[in-house]
């Protein structure tokens, strides 16, 4: 890279802490490296503050700078509750039902992207490489681009991007596309999502195709490619053979030595189709009663936005269906399903993922998922669980020797996790050797180097 790498997201992360998370790990690498700067707000919220004022934050993380902006009540609650997380996250997971489509959110929206690129200006220098990171900041690039800035810069979006007639449902969803024209590079999860984007720029903006994924409107020209995230594969290896996730795998083998595990695990959000699984799950025990007393799901559900209505009803719901199920089917020794509601441990995630023979990996919209992957690492070669996967989870396009399945087919999930849980030894190694080999060539270094080599090429045209 030959300038420094500036990196926006909604939330900062330092690089040099463990547990900062996949994105921190694979940015980190590069920040340090040009001795960048990492940008974004700060997670303080400032009662009775100045909406569009914030008070900037500035820190050390070794070679890396971190910059913070304070964000005041009215303007958290519109920008991050009420569009990003009201209108953004529910209609890009494709549930126009959820929107909250309040005039007043988008100008909060808006405020909050413009004071972002204010207060991130002067701290920019002539060679910096921008990369801005996720649906909160779609604007971003706009409102610098009209203070004047002239640095490429690039946007990567984590969560899918819907079809043109769902995304025609936004309201003023012509002003966000045409802020996407302010990049170089916009960079999506999966080709379905690039499809989508070109569908959306020709249809909706006239969009003329250039070529090579490359459109032009309202006087700009954005290059638009799939590059898909991925994990950190020696990282999460070196986990599954750490201590915690040892004990984890010894402790789930001993207290279910008698029984197949099944595992999925997400946070609690109506996008990762849980309860469809649990109902899969119970149709498996009526329909083919030899995983009676055989069978255990274990069901992780961490917490998420519990602020929301549509969290507790689907809260709810998965408690009242696991009763149900426990209910019908328990035995005083066995029980169907084990449903935990809490965070567990990264370090000991793999344990579980080793010990399940099934690994349930069913969302009704997800950008990529990478507990798939995770999962995958996790297994021992030898013999390896089997990975149930939706099809509506942009890893299905990589992970195709997975188990792909329609998580709104209750009956069809229950037939594909009955063929995980009879597949033969050969087969599972086969599936398995030909995932690791997929995930390993696109890890989550891949990925980073990939995006910023072809912005450096989209910047120079």
């Amino acid at each position: 890279m030959s300038g420094r790498l500036v990196v926006i997201s909604n939330r900062v992360a330092d690089p040099r802490k463990a547990a900062a998370g996949g994105l921190a790990v694979a940015l980190g690498d590069a920040l340090n490296q040009t001795g960048g700067l990492w940008f974004g707000w700060s997670g303080t919220i400032v009662e009775g503050g100045t909406p569009g004022e914030g008070e900037l934050h500035t820190q050390q993380a070794g070679s890396v700078t971190l910059a913070t902006v304070d964000l005041c009540r009215e303007d958290h609650d519109s920008y991050y509750l009420g569009y990003s997380n009201g209108v953004l996250w529910p209609v890009f997971h494709y549930r126009l039902d959820l929107a909250d489509f309040d005039a007043g959110y988008i100008s909060g929206y808006r405020r909050a992207n413009q004071m972002f690129a204010r207060k991130l200006l002067p701290l920019l220098k002539d060679d910096d490489i921008i990369w801005v990171h996720d649906y909160h900041l779609i604007p971003l690039a706009a409102e610098l681009r009209a203070m004047g800035c002239k640095q490429r810069i690039g946007f990567f979006l984590h969560i899918p991007l819907p079809p043109p007639l769902i995304l025609a449902a936004i309201p003023q969803h012509e002003w966000l596309m045409r802020s996407l024209f302010a990049y170089d590079l916009v960079g999506l999860q999966s080709e379905a999502d690039v499809q989508h984007f070109a569908r959306y720029v020709q249809t909706e903006a006239g969009a003329e195709d250039l070529g090579d994924g490359r459109y032009r409107a309202f006087g700009s020209t954005v290059c638009t490619r799939a590059f898909p995230i991925g994990i950190d594969v020696e990282e999460f290896s070196e986990l599954t053979h750490a201590k915690e996730a040892r004990d984890t795998y010894e402790r789930m083998c001993e207290e279910y030595a008698r029984r197949r595990l099944l595992m999925g695990i997400d946070r609690l959000d109506y996008s990762k189709g849980i309860p469809h699984r649990v109902r899969a799950f119970r149709e498996l025990l009526a329909h083919y009663p030899e995983n009676q007393k055989s069978a255990t799901l274990i069901q992780i559900a961490s917490p998420t936005r519990e602020s929301v209505d549509a969290y507790g009803d689907i809260r709810r719901e998965l408690e009242s269906l696991c009763g149900a199920i426990n209910g019908d089917y328990g035995e005083l020794d066995w029980m169907p399903i084990r449903y935990i509601h809490r965070t567990v441990a990264r370090k000991r995630v793999p344990g579980l993922c080793r010990a399940a023979r099934v690994g349930l990996v069913t969302p009704l919209r997800d950008g990529m998922n990478l507990v798939a992957k995770e999962y995958v690492v996790a297994q021992d070669p030898g013999d390896p669980g089997v990975l149930v996967l939706s099809r509506f989870a942009g890893a299905a396009e990589q992970l195709k020797e997975a188990l792909l399945v329609n998580p709104y087919d209750t009956h069809g999930t229950a037939e594909a996790i009955q063929q995980a849980l009879q597949m033969s030894k050969e087969e599972r190694q086969r599936r398995h050797q030909a995932l690791m080999a997929r995930i390993r060539a696109q890890d989550i270094h891949w990925w980073r180097k990939t995006f910023l080599q072809v912005l450096e090429e989209a910047g120079s045209d």
